[in-house]
């Protein structure tokens, strides 16, 4: 029956649903009304004291075996056999089968049972043992109600299915579907790795102010907030650099941060407004010592996590264990694109050579530029297989220090894995001169309309005047690489609460 099909008596399905889950509602606060009549009411439990965990049971079952234990949870299913009843615990490592007999409860413990529901939390003590028929269970000794589910959970054999709502009640998401929390296990597992590997390597873990009083160090629109004390209108953080870079003027040689960042702008698989970033810098080395850096952290975040370097994601392969690919942009789109950018030596060829490709540019956009759009055009998705791409234009590079022998190419590369952007590192400019002459002309662009370029730090500046070692820094989204760590196709799989539109909306 399709929600507008009338039943018998004249409702719809869909009113028929509404009428049976209000029903439910009052069924539920009627089951907590009784118990708090009954001197009973659950929210006045203040603690449990839990001794063990399902899967711990589950897995060193010959220890547990014969035992008692205190286990807390919430009730997952409920199996009637009269004077013995079977429920399913679900506490924060699994679930384990529970029997509960009246005779060892209790009838009045078991008569109280029946303003329990589904979904509710519970406290049990018992002697864990085998049933005839092989599980695992606890033989429940005595239980509490700790907390009532005044809402019902979904229904049990379609569970959560839409994806929109798992989203927006992750909470519900988490109950209903248990592998879901793997991946955020996963997710911290990954970040502590990174931790270790940088750790171990000597870096220092610091932490930059989120609320700028300039947009910078990457180019992106901003979200625009105001300090009422001081009456001024600032940023929060696009990026974590010019700050980072500020402690190596310092005197930091190894530095990073894990934080949250904030762009305002598109939400689609790969992009939400706020994700966590990864930034270091480590003085006396470049950008190509920034790429060894770079592989064997993301090898080791995949080997610590996973056991293994060769990760499936989709219907392909990732092989993290051997070494990766390395490729010049002027090279791959040569390869791809089959047009040699050594050759063209004006603004004007560039252009016609956009226009024979079908490559549309803007009037602001340079040889680099130019270059950029044929890359992102003909190669990006061409990089399945781990791919250092290097030598970006000075264009789009205004933090990266310059090839002597080529100067309209930077140190720079990216890292891409089934054709996305993972990471974006440079040999960092620490010519003061040359970085006021290109922070000028972002400022020209921004003043042009183009909301995504920055302007002139002027603080920065006034750091690099001191002086900058030569140093190499880096740049990894986290929440992509937890993506492919753990082969989730959108973003929003591996953040607990991804940004989403009020419904009123």
């Amino acid at each position: 029956m399709s929600e507008n099909q009338v039943t018998e008596n004249g409702a719809s399905s869909a009113e028929n649903e509404v009428q049976e889950a209000s029903r439910i509602l009052l069924v539920r606060r009627e089951k907590l009304q009784d118990l708090r009549n009954a001197g009973k009411d659950p929210y006045q439990e203040t603690k449990f004291p839990v001794s063990a965990y399902a899967q711990d049971i589950q897995d060193r079952f010959e220890e547990y075996e014969g035992h008692e234990v205190f286990l807390a949870g919430r009730l997952m299913a409920w199996r009637d056999m009269g004077k013995a009843n079977f429920f399913d615990l679900r506490d924060a490592s699994g679930r384990i089968q529970l029997y509960v007999k009246m005779d060892v409860v209790g009838e009045v413990t078991f008569a109280g049972m029946k303003n329990w529901d589904i979904g509710d939390i519970i406290g049990v003590s018992g002697e864990v043992f085998r049933t005839r028929r092989g599980e695992i269970s606890v033989k429940v000794q005595a239980m509490k109600l700790l907390s009532k589910s005044l809402l019902p959970l979904p229904e049990k054999f379609h569970g959560l299915k839409d994806v929109e709502l798992r989203y927006r009640q992750r909470y519900v998401d988490l109950i209903m579907n248990p592998q879901v929390k793997d991946v955020f296990v996963k997710r911290t597992k990954i970040i502590r790795a990174i931790r270790n590997y940088l750790d171990e390597r000597g870096f220092l873990e610091v932490e930059t102010p989120v609320l700028h009083t300039q947009a910078g160090g990457a180019a992106a629109r901003p979200f625009v907030t105001h300090h009422n004390a001081h009456d001024m209108d600032m940023y929060l953080r696009i990026a974590l650099e010019l700050h980072l870079k500020r402690l190596i003027v310092g005197g930091f040689d190894k530095v990073y941060e894990i934080g949250r960042v904030f762009r305002n702008e598109g939400i689609s698989i790969k992009h939400n407004p706020e994700f966590t970033l990864l930034e270091l810098y480590q003085a006396y080395t470049d950008f190509e010592g920034i790429m060894d850096l770079t592989e064997g952290m993301i090898r080791f975040a995949a080997l610590e996590t996973l056991g293994t370097g060769i990760i499936p994601y989709g219907d392909v392969t990732i092989n993290l264990e051997k070494p990766f690919a390395r490729i010049s942009m002027k090279e791959a789109v040569q390869q791809y694109a089959g047009v040699d950018f050594d050759e063209i030596s004006s603004l004007d060829e560039a252009r016609a050579k956009a226009k024979e490709h079908h490559i549309e540019f803007e009037e602001r956009h340079g040889v680099g530029d130019i270059l950029n759009l044929f890359f992102e055009t003909y190669c990006e998705e061409k990089f399945i297989q781990p791919t250092f791409v290097t030598g970006h234009p000075v264009d789009i590079s205004p933090l990266a220090k310059r090839f002597p022998q080529t100067p309209n190419y930077t140190q720079r590369f990216e890292l891409f894995i089934l054709g996305r952007e993972h990471a974006n590192a440079f040999s960092e400019l620490n010519d003061p001169i040359d970085q006021r002459e290109r922070f000028e002309h972002q400022a020209a662009l921004k003043a042009a309309g183009d909301d995504e370029a920055c302007g002139v730090d002027e603080d920065f500046l006034n750091a690099l005047s001191y002086g900058m070692p030569p140093t190499g820094g880096l740049g990894i989204g986290i929440d992509r690489l937890v993506m492919l760590l753990t082969n989730s196709p959108s973003i929003r799989d591996v953040l607990l609460f991804p940004t989403m539109k009020p419904l009123d909306k």
